[in-house]
């Protein structure tokens, strides 16, 4: 038991010659059966007849070794000895308590250190009963614990207690610390890259176990359901319902990575566990064309004067950048048409960050700065009620070479329709494809004819 007596290897004859022979009755006595006298004349408890075995593994008791057979068993009367009512306190006697912390392996706190060890001998170290993880499958399920298609390094060559501690623990399950810091123990990279993040994933604070199977699993990675997204949407369920009802869905989900494709699941330097800052995040992807999706990189970088969420590198500011229901997985409905009668819900994407009020009302002198006079030219524009001009007609929502995002041409069917627009100081002129030439001035009301 590996306790303060030590133990080794004794030969049947040395065992003899300290008269080391007994033997357990069915009623918890031992009975000494007839026997050649020991060296020292004592009656011996081992003969050829009785309890012939002990002594003969490499692993032995020390009061076996000694043949002391009465330090563990209390003589009654000759060749009977009192039964042994409590093993544990008995163990005790002579071995250190091993149930003083918060959490006991069941066996310890019932005494009952006899299910992992031979109280005589033993062929394996500390007089176990059987060897490494064989021990621990004699009461845990090797079925369930080993099931997985993947098993966990430890797991996989009977190392249980390189995590586990097999008397007491101050942690759950017997773990020798916390389960993170037994990760690290193996995962250095992970440990190093844990200090210098600035955000760490919640799951990762409580547990690495909250999403990886410490023994085995099905999944790779020991993750506990299949694939990065099912693992991830089984705690993000409000995410779960935004794919799921999502009619425009984001095309990195259908990448082998699926999340992962932009989060990291353990730490980042980036809010929302990004693997990147944000835009870079989008343009490491969006630095192609993908069917009618520009390469936007490009176009970015061909355009100087930028959208507001385009300057704060806040793509998320008008996408939903897992899916959405509508056009582009716009957070919110946006005309994909050049032509659209005009309802306010047509532009709930605008009007998150700008007045209603600029396609409503006829007259302002403070709403725009397109106005001729006091004549709001949104409202001209944008209030009709069968082709009103949708805000793409003119702007770009990313960005143009213009001010006020003017496009130099807005796409009309197979035709590069042209806007010619011209900004002056208090106004501006336009010579679009669609009417002839226009001014307007908000200082004095333009005539156009």
């Amino acid at each position: 038991m590996g306790g303060k007596k030590s133990c080794g290897i004794f030969p049947r004859a040395v065992l003899a010659a300290t008269g080391l022979v007994f033997a357990l009755a069915g009623s918890g006595s031992v009975v000494f059966a007839k026997s050649d006298k020991a060296a020292h004349g004592s009656e011996s408890c081992v003969t050829g007849e009785c309890h012939a075995k002990i002594g003969t593994e490499r692993f032995v008791h020390g009061p076996v070794a000694a043949g002391d057979c009465t330090v563990c068993h209390k003589p009654k009367k000759k060749h009977k000895f009192e039964p042994i009512g409590n093993v544990g306190k008995l163990c005790a006697d002579c071995h250190e308590r091993l149930d003083k912390q918060k959490y006991v392996h069941a066996p310890v706190k019932e005494g009952k250190c006899f299910t992992c060890h031979d109280s005589h001998q033993s062929p394996y170290k500390f007089q176990l009963r059987a060897a490494g993880a064989e021990l621990c499958f004699k009461c845990h399920d090797k079925s369930k614990i080993m099931s997985g298609k993947f098993v966990h390094g430890p797991v996989a060559v009977g190392s249980c207690t390189t995590c586990h501690a097999v008397h007491q623990a101050e942690f759950p399950k017997l773990l020798r610390t916390t389960a993170n810091a037994i990760c690290f123990e193996c995962h250095a990279d992970k440990a190093e890259a844990f200090k210098t993040r600035k955000f760490t994933h919640a799951p990762v604070s409580k547990s690495c176990t909250e999403c990886h199977d410490p023994h085995s699993g099905n999944f790779k990675y020991n993750f506990k359901a299949d694939g990065a997204q099912d693992l991830c949407l089984s705690c993000h369920k409000d995410k779960a319902t935004d794919i799921a009802e999502a009619t425009v869905k984001h095309k990195g989900l259908n990448t082998e990575k699926k999340c992962l494709a932009c989060h990291d699941p353990h730490v980042s330097d980036y809010a929302k566990q990004l693997s990147m800052q944000p835009a870079d995040l989008c343009m490491s992807c969006h630095d192609r064309d993908y069917g009618s999706a520009a390469n936007m990189k490009a176009f970015l970088a061909d355009n100087a004067i930028a959208h507001g969420p385009i300057k704060q590198k806040d793509c998320s500011g008008c996408h939903n950048t897992h899916g959405s229901k509508n056009f582009r997985m716009l957070r919110e409905n946006f005309p994909p048409v050049f032509y659209a009668a005009y309802n306010p819900d047509n532009y709930k994407l605008c009007f998150m960050c700008h007045e209603n009020s600029l396609a409503s009302d006829a007259r302002t002198t403070k709403l725009t700065a397109f106005r001729n006079g006091d004549q709001n030219l949104h409202y001209v524009h944008v209030n009709k009620s069968v082709k009103g001009r949708t805000c793409r007609a003119c702007h770009d929502a990313h960005a143009t070479n213009n001010p006020r995002h003017i496009r130099d041409s807005v796409p009309f069917s197979a035709w590069e329709l042209p806007v010619g627009f011209r900004k002056t100081e208090t106004g501006g002129q336009c010579l679009p494809g669609c009417h002839k030439m226009f001014a307007y001035d908000r200082m004095q009301a333009v005539k156009n004819q």
